[in-house]
């Protein structure tokens, strides 16, 4: 059960609209209090991506900042944060200061007269990754089959496309397997994915960049592309092909989430 489907009508379809449009955002509850607070354990809130406060109400102006904070760094990291917002003066109590973090809490200043403290849990909703699959091999349907398993959206077109390809999908495969390679690695070429790979042989791909680059291809970015596609797991059937590329895909979007983001 998502966050989503234990709030609110209000809250649930603000989340929908924000998944809709691929737009990350946040999960902010309060799990416990101390002293005199506006707010109390269990009210929430939506953030969107820039930490604006979408739907809830987490105690104004004693909270905001540091929770807009937590908010963006929980959506750049991909990973949930726990902030403690307290007077000063009790936190140097505890030999801590604004800032600090101990022990997965992050520790901020609550300068308002109440003197209360707020621990807030905030959990980051990132826009699930997209994948682009060009060709309908055996190997791209398994693909299309396996990847939504795994969290992805996958948007699928026989050889070339341009509004598929020119969408901001992080990855394309390129499964077309002697049926228009060519148009699918130059249609790739030209999009905007971060990573692309092609499924074929190394000999193959070699004389296929080679093509390429004399119809005027970067021979920098062709050298990107990731051929044969996947991590090498000895796979041979379409379906063990296809499950060493969604491999090498969660190990880049793992690596690509404690790096930046999503």
């Amino acid at each position: 059960m998502t966050p989503a489907e234990i709030l609110s009508d209000d809250f649930a379809e603000a989340a929908e609209q924000l998944r809709a449009q691929q737009e990350p955002f946040a999960f902010a509850t309060i799990v416990r209090t101390a002293g005199a607070t506006a707010a109390k354990p269990g009210a929430k809130a939506l953030l969107s991506s820039d930490g604006t406060l979408v739907r809830g109400w987490l105690g104004g102006g004693c909270t905001r900042g540091a929770v807009k904070r937590a908010a963006l760094a929980a959506l750049q990291s991909g990973e949930p944060q726990l902030v403690s917002i307290a007077p000063e003066d009790l936190l140097a109590e505890k030999g801590l200061a604004p800032g600090d973090a101990h022990e997965g809490t992050q520790y901020a200043r609550n300068g308002c007269p109440s003197r209360g403290t707020v621990d807030i849990f905030i959990e980051p909703c990132l826009p699930r990754p997209q994948l682009v699959v060009l060709g309908s091999s055996p190997v791209a349907v398994a693909l299309r089959e396996l990847a939504p398993q795994f969290d992805w959206t996958v948007t699928a077109a026989p050889t070339t496309n341009e509004a598929v390809v020119g969408q901001a999908a992080p990855a394309v495969v390129i499964a077309t397997q002697g049926q228009g390679d060519l148009d699918a690695l130059t249609s790739a070429l030209q999009g905007p994915a971060a990573h692309i790979a092609f499924v074929g042989s190394t000999q193959k791909f070699s004389s296929l960049a080679n093509q390429l680059e004399r119809a005027g291809i970067d021979r920098g970015a062709i050298d990107e592309v990731k051929a044969p596609a996947g991590l090498d797991i000895g796979a041979v059937t379409p379906e063990e092909i296809a499950l060493s590329i969604l491999a090498e895909l969660v190990q880049l979007r793992r690596k690509s989430v404690k790096r930046l983001n999503i």
